[in-house]
C-alpha cells in the first residue's frame, strides 16, 4: 500500500522564492528570543526536519556549526539550495537526508549544543520516538528547542482527518478541499482588516512571527499528515524524565497550533 505522506519539501520550494533578507533576520531574532541567546558562536547546531532551510540558515548565521538533515528529499534539496546560495563549500554546515527514527543514524550525528525541531517530530508518525531521539541527541547543559501541535482532543481528529483527506486527494481536487478551512482560519482577519481598510494587513504581518510566510504555513498544515498531537503536560513530563529542564514555554493556549519549548539537559 502506498504511503500517505504530505510532499512537505514541494511546498517549501515555493517558499523560497518569496525569501527576502528581512524574513532571514526575523527568523534569525526568534532563535535567539526562545534560546535566550544574543548568538550561537561555539555551538553544534542540529535540525531535525529542516524544511526549507531557514532555521539552519539562521543558525548557520548566528555563528554554529549545522547538522541539517530532512526525511523527505524536496527539504533536502531546498536546504541544500540555501546553504548554496548562502554558504556555498561551507565545511560548518552539513546537509543529509536521513530519518529521527534511524536510530543507528541518529546515533552516528553524535551530540550537539541545541537541538532545533519546529514542527516536525509530530509528523514522523512515532512522535514519543522521535522526541526520544532528539532527546539524545543533546549534550548534557545543551537546549532541546521544539515544537508540537497542541492535542484539542476531539478537534484534534477531526483534524487528523481532513489532513489525510488533502493529502490523498488529487491535486486539482485540493483547492476544495482547503478552502473552507482557509476561510475559517484567516476569515475573521479578512473582514477585520477590509474594516480598517487595510486588507490583507494580518496576513502580510504573519512573517513578522518567525520570518514564515502564511500561506506556505497554511499548506503545510493543512496537508500535514502523518500528523499526531500532545499536551504540554505530555511533552514536560516525556522531557523531564530524561533529565531535562524546562527553560521556556510558548503555549497557543489550549487552541489550534505548535506549542513551543525549550528544554536544558541537566544530565
Amino acid at each position: 500500500m502506498t504511503e500517505v505522506r504530505f510532499e512537505f519539501g514541494k511546498n517549501w520550494a515555493k517558499f523560497l522564492r518569496t525569501l527576502t533578507n528581512d524574513r532571514i533576520t526575523v527568523a534569525e531574532q526568534s532563535l535567539c528570543a526562545m534560546l535566550g541567546r544574543e548568538d550561537l558562536s561555539g555551538c553544534r547546531f542540529l535540525d531535525i526536519g529542516s524544511g526549507s532551510g531557514l532555521f539552519s540558515l539562521a543558525a548557520r548565521r548566528l555563528g554554529a556549526a549545522v547538522v541539517s538533515f530532512d526525511y523527505d528529499a524536496d527539504s533536502v534539496a531546498c536546504t541544500r539550495t540555501m546553504r548554496d546560495r548562502y554558504f556555498p563549500g561551507d565545511p560548518q554546515w552539513v546537509v543529509d537526508q536521513g530519518s529521527v527514527l534511524d536510530a543507528a543514524w541518529m546515533q552516528s550525528l553524535g551530540m550537539f549544543d541545541v537541538v532545533y525541531s519546529w514542527g516536525v517530530l509530530h509528523h514522523t508518525g512515532a512522535i514519543w520516538q522521535a522526541m526520544s531521539a532528539a532527546c539524545e541527541s543533546v549534550r548534557p547543559g545543551g537546549s532541546l528547542f521544539i515544537a508540537i501541535y497542541n492535542d484539542q482532543g476531539w478537534r484534534s481528529r477531526i483534524w487528523t482527518t481532513v489532513k489525510r483527506t488533502w493529502t490523498r486527494s488529487p491535486r486539482g481536487l485540493r483547492p476544495l478541499v482547503g478552502a473552507p478551512f482557509l476561510l475559517w482560519l484567516w476569515g475573521k482577519s479578512f473582514v477585520f482588516d477590509i474594516l480598517r481598510g487595510r486588507p490583507l494587513a494580518t496576513w502580510r504581518r504573519y512573517s513578522a512571527l518567525r520570518g514564515m510566510s502564511a500561506w506556505h504555513d497554511f499548506v503545510d498544515w493543512i496537508g500535514g499528515y502523518p500528523f499526531e498531537v500532545a499536551s504540554p503536560e505530555q511533552v514536560f513530563e516525556f522531557c523531564r524524565e530524561r533529565g531535562f529542564s524546562l527553560q521556556k514555554l510558548k503555549t497557543v493556549r489550549g487552541s489550534l497550533g505548535c506549542n513551543e519549548f525549550v528544554f536544558v539537559r541537566q544530565r
